[in-house]
This record gives structure tokens, C-alpha cells and sequence, in this order.
């Protein structure tokens, strides 16, 4: 088959949830023989250049940018007030990008062109102009329900207004779109039946995240235990909005109860509150040279997230490198898990001080919760078979 992947950014390095998502699927069709040409917006969220790119992966790729401000702009944001439209998906429109896909739509035909994500739906119309290709969305979140989660945990009533204006906007887009795909491939289940449970006919299937697990070389000896860590990119709010509720509430609870024990922050995007932040035994490292190495050098990864859809691919990768992860429900969903076996789950600030007592009171404990994430992500989350998954959902598609 031959694939056209459309990017709302760079799935190349995977630094992050949404590239590491996106590379995953490239790699596994490649792997799998297939052809997959890449087109991306180059952002300023989240700019790549070229040369960091190997050109190995350019040239099995053919990858492409196109440059796309993602700036607020206090007058757009003004003027959509007045109009029906997301501004959430407004934001990602570019004739440039418009064009690239038509010129490359008129060079080479395609069985499929994949949207990784809601923000590319806007293209929608270029494609089938240009193309008789099968379009399938990969939802890797229910857009809309992530917004409506930080809505609800707004502070400032004037922002929970405008948020909660945006999100409806967002909503109302997310659902019309839904029939307007040839196939929809979500990153769990529990996304799947939500679309299903709201009107789209078209077929959807749930396509987890998968990972060549042999990518990821555990290293037992030589970790520091105890210790609590977060990996995460601060510029999804999410994120941003779980720490400061950690810091905020949780933090002096076990900070109290353990004074010697140290919190690691590191991930890209540091935000300056974080940045500049002096609390006892948090150290904020910022980007890591190698998320890995940093995992396996820590004990218990700390996510603590209340808002989000999807699944999280930080506790993912952080599994199948044999960590006992404490997470939030919301963290978790989308994941197989079994609480106290795999994962531990607590939700208020007494319940991550106990599952840090449990964490810090035994080391071999912490090590067979490890070890059954890993089985876990071995059993779920293979590379191989979640190709295999894909590539039947687009062979039903195609005979449609």
C-alpha cells in the first residue's frame, strides 16, 4: 500500500506523545513493506530542522514541512468570537500547506491518507478534490474532552467563560467531522465507543500505541531508590495543569512524611513558574538528552493528570522500561491495567502519599510491579501486532 501521512507536526525526532504515536505507525508500515510519504507543519510550537532528521528516514519518508505560526493572535482570537468556527483548528489552516498537498495529491497516487489528528480535518477538502484515496482519522485523543477537563478546572471565571465558549466550539466541530472520513482509528477503546455513542456511522476501530519493545534496554542495577520522577512535554496543558496540582496539593504530604526523597521534573518546555520554582528535594532538569537513560536512572514515575483523553505514551514507554508507575484514573485510561499488580492508581493527595509509602517501604515491590508492566506492554502494546491491527482496518476500508 501506499500511505500519505499528514502531520500537525514532525513525527520525526520523537520527543514527544503525539510524534512518538505518529512514528510508531510510519516505522511499523515500513517495517511492514509498505510505502509512507510524510507531510508535516513545521511549528513554533514545535520546530524540527531538517538536518535533525537522519537521511535514512528522509529518504524513506520523502518527508516535508511547511512552516505555520501557531502564535496566539490577540485579534483572531477576537474575531472568531463573532463566528461559528474553532478557533482551536482554525489556528492550523495554511494555504501553503493546501498547496503542497495538492501538488503532491497530483505527482503520486495513494491508497490511504492518514490524518494524525482533528487540526489536519481541514484538509479534508483538498484531499478528495485531488484524490481517490480512503481518508482515515487517528484520533489520538477526544479533542474537545480535554479542553472541557481544563475548563471545569479553571480558577479565573472569566477564563473558565472564554474556555468553556472555545471548547463548545470544539466540540460541535469534533462530532460533524465524524462522518466525513472513510474510517476512523482511535488510541483506545474507551475513545472508540465515544464516537460511536455520538453519531458516527463510519467504521472505527481502536489501534493502541505500540513500541518495539526491544528498543527498550532496562537497566536494573545503579537507578536511584528511592526517587519520584515526571517525563512530560510542559507545553500540553494537561501536563502543565497535573504538576502544578501535584506541587500544589500532594508534594507537602510526602515531602513530610519523606523528607530525604527527591522529585526530578524533566521534559521540553519548561514553563518559567517551574523554572524558577524553590521547593525542598524538586530538582526541574528541563529536556533530557535521553528519556531512557533518565527513566531507567529514576524509581517511580509520578503522572498525575486530570485532564485528557487518548492514552499516555510517557507511561507507555515508562512501563516498558519496567517502572512502577503511580497515576492518576485519567492518566491511565486507554491502558489494560490492573491496579496494585501493574500500575498503582491514586487520585487525591493521600492516596499518592500511600502509594509512595508503598513504593519507598519495599524495593522488591516496586520491581514486580515493574516487572508486570513490562509483561503488560508485551503483551498489548507490540510493534508488530498493532501493525497488523492497522493494516487489516485499512485492507476492510479499501474493499469498502
Amino acid at each position: 500500500m501506499k500511505i500519505l501521512f499528514l502531520c500537525n507536526k514532525s513525527p520525526y525526532p520523537p520527543k514527544e506523545g503525539g510524534p512518538i504515536a505518529m512514528n510508531a505507525n510510519i516505522e511499523g508500515l515500513l517495517n511492514a513493506g509498505h510505502q509512507v510519504k510524510v507531510l508535516a507543519l513545521n511549528t513554533n510550537k514545535y520546530f524540527i530542522e531538517k538536518k535533525q532528521i537522519p537521511e535514512e528516514y528522509q529518504e524513506k519518508t520523502n518527508i516535508e514541512f511547511i512552516y505555520k505560526d501557531l502564535s496566539l493572535k490577540p485579534f483572531d482570537a477576537v474575531l472568531n468570537l463573532f463566528s461559528k468556527k474553532s478557533y482551536h483548528v482554525e489556528r492550523f489552516i495554511s494555504k501553503e500547506f493546501e498547496k503542497k498537498i495538492t501538488e503532491i495529491l497530483g505527482r503520486d497516487e495513494y491508497d490511504i491518507v492518514q490524518l494524525e489528528m482533528l487540526y489536519m480535518t481541514p484538509y479534508l477538502h483538498v484531499i478528495r478534490k485531488n484524490s481517490k484515496a480512503k481518508i482515515i482519522l487517528r484520533a489520538h485523543n477526544i479533542e474537545h474532552l480535554i479542553w472541557d477537563r481544563i475548563t471545569y478546572t479553571a480558577k479565573n471565571p472569566l477564563k473558565k467563560l472564554y474556555l468553556g465558549y472555545l471548547t463548545r466550539k470544539l466540540k460541535n466541530y469534533e462530532l460533524s467531522c465524524l462522518n466525513h472520513f472513510n474510517g476512523i482509528a482511535t488510541i483506545s477503546k474507551k475513545d472508540a465507543d465515544y464516537f460511536k455513542s455520538n453519531g458516527c456511522r463510519v467504521p472505527v476501530t481502536d489501534i493502541p500505541f505500540g513500541l518495539d519493545v526491544s528498543n527498550y534496554k532496562i537497566e536494573k542495577t545503579g537507578y536511584e531508590f528511592p526517587s519520584l520522577f515526571h517525563l512530560g512535554s510542559m507545553n500540553w496543558m494537561p501536563n502543565e495543569e497535573g504538576i502544578k496540582w501535584f506541587l500544589d496539593n500532594a508534594w507537602s504530604l510526602i515531602h513530610r512524611k519523606f523528607p530525604n526523597l527527591k522529585f526530578y521534573l524533566a521534559g521540553r518546555m519548561m514553563p518559567e513558574w517551574l523554572q524558577n520554582l524553590d521547593l525542598p528535594n524538586v530538582e526541574v532538569l528541563g529536556e533530557v538528552p535521553d528519556a531512557g537513560e533518565f527513566i531507567n536512572s529514576k524509581a517511580v514515575m509520578i503522572v498525575p493528570l486530570f485532564s485528557g483523553s487518548g492514552i499516555r505514551i510517557k507511561i507507555i514507554e515508562g512501563m516498558a522500561l519496567s517502572k512502577t508507575i503511580i497515576s492518576t484514573d485519567i492518566g491511565a485510561e486507554g491502558i489494560d491495567f490492573t491496579d496494585g499488580k501493574n500500575i498503582l492508581i491514586a487520585n487525591t493527595p493521600e492516596e499518592f502519599l500511600k502509594a509512595v509509602e508503598k513504593c519507598n517501604g519495599s524495593k522488591q515491590f516496586c520491581e514486580e510491579v515493574g516487572n508486570n508492566a513490562r509483561k503488560l506492554i508485551e503483551n498489548k502494546h507490540n510493534l508488530d501486532s498493532i501493525t497488523k491491527k492497522l493494516e487489516g482496518f485499512y485492507k476492510t476500508i479499501l474493499e469498502n
